[in-house]
């Protein structure tokens, strides 16, 4: 029988795992090559998995709602072949599927049961961002976690362990301290589902809202936030947007929004200061090639997601207020692909939408910069003719831009947040 392994695919940046949602296929099936064998959930991202050959399903190895780590093996197919020649072309044809993000590893490492392998060393462990929170939050130190059994890859402590060692020791199955807290807290334990506790109800976040949660946490961690804020005079975009938007809608079929030419101006920044269209890694910094700027987009349940426009500098006025409003709906009818949300290296969020004048907003890893935009509103403003100064009504919004201070300056942030500023100051009517 010759064997090959379906792996969890890495669907996007920073994503290390994936919500199996439903198997299309069961042990003994039959498939084609590009039959789907199950829906992957990821951030708000549904994903079909298609098979990239055709055989006999023979094994399924994780179960509806598991969650699951990239590179993790999730399926076994039999093609056939009994012979070496058949052997190689089976080695070569699961070579080429790894750049589809669908891995193989060894007959003889899957056939091994996993072992719980507990580390001595904190220098020797790994630990993901999911996993120290919720050691911190029930009280764990250091020295204790060290010791939890971890049955991930390479003896790791997964999430799953994290929380089955907290609800045994909670509830007096390890005898261990217990972190001082207050009686009603001590009542509230990590199950699951929806519960009360002293006229408190308690609600565990959905899985999404738990993804958001763990990013936004590791982003903190990581990057040393800074925050610059400029008020921005858009009377010109304003008008133009107002004496436009009918005839572009009846040419695009799409509305004519601020969006577009706010990417516009914050694509032509990035070219001119490419020191944030980067990356960091370690002490390495990564220029990207090309600018594809994230927009975020607040969902019907309350949720947020970041779709990508590639290439936005490449795009005139036109294709991006297409491309954003695409994106927007896709989102919003959860038919984003993979492809949709990766490799973004500059993020716009829109505090304006909500009536907000600005905000403080998180960087979205592993980039090193986002910029906020505030809500438009009529102010009087002092304005400079040459009969000398008057006070006129004008457009204004603020603009904010966050940054990894590890890698961007004062100096660079600011000019960077003035360009911006200047570009739709004077934006052509």
């Amino acid at each position: 029988m010759s064997r090959f392994e379906i792996k969890m695919p890495k669907l996007g940046e920073s994503i290390t795992e994936g919500t199996i949602i439903s198997w299309s296929v069961q042990v003994g099936d039959i498939i084609k090559e590009d039959d789907v064998l199950f829906e992957v959930n990821t951030a708000k991202v549904s994903a079909e998995i298609p098979s990239p050959v055709e055989g006999k399903v023979v094994e399924i190895l994780f179960k509806e709602g598991d969650t699951v780590a990239v590179g993790t093996v999730v399926a076994i197919v039999d093609i056939g072949g009994e012979n070496s020649e058949d052997e190689d072309s089976v080695e070569a044809l699961q070579s080429s599927a790894t750049d589809e993000s669908v891995a193989v590893v060894s007959k003889a490492a899957s056939e091994e049961t996993p072992q719980v392998k507990a580390v001595k060393s904190e220098e020797e462990r790994w630990y993901s961002p999911v996993v120290l929170q919720l050691a911190r939050e029930a009280g764990i130190q250091p020295k204790e976690l060290d010791t939890i059994p971890g049955t991930g890859y390479q003896g790791r402590v997964s999430k799953k362990d994290i929380k089955s060692y907290i609800v045994r020791k909670q509830s007096g199955g390890i005898m261990i301290a217990k972190p001082t807290a207050t009686p009603e807290v001590q009542r509230i334990t990590p199950a699951s589902g929806t519960f009360s506790a002293e006229g408190v109800e308690v609600k565990e976040m959905d899985r999404v809202r738990k993804v958001i949660a763990d990013h936004m946490v590791m982003s903190k961690h990581t990057s040393p936030h800074v925050t610059n804020v400029v008020e921005v005079d858009v009377t010109k975009l304003v008008k133009w947007r107002d004496k436009n938007k009918d005839a572009f809608f009846r040419r695009e079929g799409v509305k004519l929004t601020y969006m577009p030419a706010i990417t516009e101006a914050v694509a032509k920044a990035l070219a001119a200061y490419p020191q944030v269209n980067v990356s960091v890694e370690g002490y390495n910094i990564l220029f990207k090639k090309h600018i594809n700027v994230g927009i975020a987009v607040s969902l019907n349940d309350g949720n947020l997601i970041v779709p990508v426009v590639r290439d936005a500098d490449r795009l005139n006025l036109n294709g991006l207020a297409v491309a954003i409003d695409s994106l927007a709906l896709k989102a919003r009818d959860n038919k984003l692909m993979p492809d949709d949300i990766s490799g973004g290296t500059f993020t716009i969020t829109n505090f304006g939408t909500f009536k907000s004048l600005f905000g403080t907003p998180i960087i979205n890893q592993p980039q090193v910069a986002i910029l906020g935009v505030g809500y438009i509103e009529k102010k009087p403003a002092v304005i400079e003719t040459p009969e000398g100064d008057v006070i006129a009504i004008r457009h204004k919004m603020y603009l904010s831009l966050s940054y990894d201070h590890r890698v961007v300056d004062g100096s660079l942030g600011g000019n960077f947040l003035y360009f911006i500023k200047e570009y739709l100051e004077n934006w052509k009517e």
